[in-house]
C-alpha cells in the first residue's frame, strides 16, 4: 500500500522546524537552557545569578522548587523555600538537571500532547534516571550530566510529537500500514529522520558535548555515551516485559558493566523504575507516567494537578523563616542578601529587584544582585554615581529612611542618572545597613505589569531589610 502526501501547503525543512520550536513552541526552554549553561561556564557567577534565570518565571520556579524538596533529589528532606537556598543546599549541577528538565517539561505539557508524546516523555524520564543511576555505580564524574543527556536524547521525537499535527497522523499511518518503520515513514514525511532533528536542536540549543555526542553517535566508544545509551535500552527493554530477551540481554550488560549481581541489576532497574514514575509526575507529566512500565497493574488516568495559587503571605512567611534559620547558625552574608532580594521579590511580587552595594569611597553604588533583568541588560554593569544632587539612591545613602516613590510625588530624585538606568517606575526603596551606616540598598519595581504598590506590601519590604540589618549586625558581633 502507498501512502501518497496529500496536496498542501509545503513542508517545513529541518531548518524551518528548528526555528520554530526555538522560537514559538519551546521558547522558555532554549532560552533558560542556553542561559544555564553559559552561567554555570562562567566561573565568575555564582548562585544568584542562576538563581535569577530561573526566577525569570514563576512558574519554572515553583514547580523547581516542589521537585527539589522531593526525596528523590533531598533525600534529607531539608525544606527548601528559596532558589538561592536550594542551589547552596543542592549544589549547583543538580539545580543545572532540576532547571533543565522543570523547563523542558514547562515547556511541553500541554491539553493538545497526544499518546504518541506521551509515550516518548515517559520513555525520556525513565531513561534519565535509569542512566543516572547507572553513572553513580560507575562513579562518573557528573550523573546529573548524563541524566540531562538521557532525557533530551530523544528531544526530536519529543518536540515533533509534542507540536505536530497532520504530518504525525501521516507518520503514524505509514508505520501502521506495516511497509515503513519509523525512521523511513518520518524521511517519507518530513523530509528528514526525528533523529537528525534532534542533532539540530541540540546545537540551536547549546545543550552540551555529552548531548551532542549521544544523539550523533549513541554507538560511540565512550562510557559516558554508552550510559546514555543504556538508559535507553533498559527503557525500551521493559517495554517488552521481564522475561523478554531485550531484557535478559540488557540485564547481563549491566551485570558486566558494574560488577553487581543479576538479582541487583533487577533490584535497581526496578527502584529506578518506580523513581522515574514518582518523577513525571512531580513534573507534572502524569498521563506520561502512565507509559513508563507497562508491565504494571494498569491504573486510572490521573488528573492534572490544579494549577496551585501560591499566597504571597506565605511565601514571605516561608522565606522569613528560612533567613531566621541562616541567621541563627553561621552567617554568610552573599547568602542573607539573596535570600532578602529572593523574599521581596516573590514574596510581594515585583517585576524587578536590585541590590545595590555601596563603594569603598562612598561615593558610587554598584549592581550586587538582581532579579527580573535579562542576562543581556545593561543592568549587568550598573553604577550610580554620587555627583552632588541627591537622587533616588543617594538619598537613602545620605540618611533617608526607606522611600515609597513616584514620578508624580518625587521628581526631584529621578535625575538621569535613575532615568536611564531604570526609568521612572513607581518603586520601592530600602536601606542595607547596619547600627550606624548604610552599605547599600534593595530597588524594586512593577516595571511590567504596573501594577500599584500597597501600604501592607511597602511594610513587608522593610521587614525583609530589617532582617538583613540582625544579620548584619550579628555577623558583625561574630567577627570582632
Amino acid at each position: 500500500m502507498n501512502f501518497p502526501l496529500e496536496p498542501q501547503q509545503k513542508s517545513k525543512t529541518i531548518d524551518e522546524w528548528a526555528q520554530v520550536l526555538c522560537e514559538q513552541e519551546m521558547p522558555i526552554f532554549s532560552n533558560t537552557a542556553s542561559n544555564i549553561y553559559s552561567t554555570l561556564d562562567d566561573e565568575k557567577k555564582g548562585a544568584m545569578e542562576i538563581a535569577s534565570i530561573i526566577l525569570q518565571d514563576p512558574n519554572l520556579t515553583a514547580k523547581l522548587l516542589k521537585v527539589s524538596n522531593s526525596s528523590y533529589y533531598n533525600p534529607s528532606r531539608q525544606k527548601l523555600n528559596t532558589v538561592s537556598r536550594a542551589i547552596v543546599i543542592l549544589g549547583a549541577e543538580t539545580i543545572r538537571e532540576l532547571t533543565i528538565a522543570c523547563s523542558f517539561f514547562e515547556s511541553i505539557l500541554c491539553v493538545e500532547n497526544k499518546e504518541r508524546a506521551n509515550q516518548e516523555i515517559g520513555a525520556a524520564i525513565h531513561a534519565a534516571v535509569q542512566a543516572k543511576a547507572l553513572a553513580i555505580m560507575t562513579n562518573d564524574p557528573s550523573p546529573e550530566e548524563v541524566f540531562i543527556a538521557a532525557l533530551l536524547h530523544n528531544i526530536g521525537h519529543i518536540s515533533f510529537w509534542c507540536f505536530s499535527q497532520k504530518q504525525g497522523v501521516k507518520i503514524t499511518e505509514l508505520m501502521q500500514s506495516g511497509e515503513f518503520n519509523a525512521a523511513e515513514a518520518e524521511k517519507q514525511v518530513l523530509g528528514f529522520t526525528l533523529q537528525q532533528l534532534a542533532k539540530k536542536l541540540s546545537k540551536s540549543w547549546r545543550l552540551g558535548k555529552l548531548i551532542e555526542q549521544a544523539i550523533s553517535d549513541p554507538n560511540a566508544d565512550n562510557q559516558r555515551v554508552r550510559l546514555v545509551k543504556l538508559g535507553h535500552d533498559t527503557s525500551d527493554a521493559l517495554q517488552s516485559g521481564w522475561d523478554s530477551e531485550a531484557m535478559q540481554n540488557c540485564i547481563k550488560t549491566l551485570t558486566e558493566l558494574t560488577n553487581r549481581s543479576t538479582d541487583e541489576i533487577e533490584t535497581h532497574i526496578r527502584e529506578c523504575t518506580d523513581s522515574a514514575i514518582k518523577i513525571a509526575r512531580q513534573f507534572g507529566a502524569h498521563d506520561a507516567s502512565r507509559f513508563i512500565d507497562s508491565t504494571a497493574e494498569p491504573q486510572p488516568p490521573v488528573e492534572n494537578e490544579p494549577v496551585e495559587v501560591v499566597d504571597k503571605k506565605d511565601i514571605q512567611f516561608q522565606v522569613l523563616q528560612e533567613i531566621t534559620d541562616h541567621i541563627s547558625g553561621k552567617i554568610d552574608l552573599n547568602v542573607l542578601f539573596e535570600q532578602v532580594l529572593e523574599g521581596i521579590h516573590r514574596g510581594i511580587g515585583m517585576d524587578r529587584t536590585l541590590f545595590m552595594m555601596l563603594g569603598t569611597n562612598k561615593k558610587i553604588l554598584h549592581k550586587k544582585f538582581s532579579i527580573g533583568w535579562q542576562a543581556s541588560s545593561q543592568s549587568d554593569k550598573m553604577d550610580i554615581y554620587d555627583i552632588g544632587e541627591s537622587n533616588l539612591f543617594f538619598n537613602i545613602v545620605h540618611g533617608a529612611d526607606s522611600l515609597w516613590a513616584n514620578q508624580q510625588q518625587h521628581s526631584e530624585f529621578y535625575d538621569q542618572q535613575i532615568t536611564d538606568a531604570l526609568g521612572q517606575n513607581e518603586c520601592f526603596v530600602l536601606p542595607i545597613q547596619t547600627k550606624t551606616k548604610v552599605i547599600g540598598l534593595i530597588y524594586c519595581d512593577r516595571f511590567v505589569n504596573q501594577e500599584p504598590f500597597a501600604k501592607e506590601e511597602f511594610n513587608s519590604a522593610k521587614h525583609f531589610t530589617s532582617q538583613a540589618t540582625i544579620g548584619l549586625t550579628l555577623y558583625s558581633m561574630s567577627h570582632i
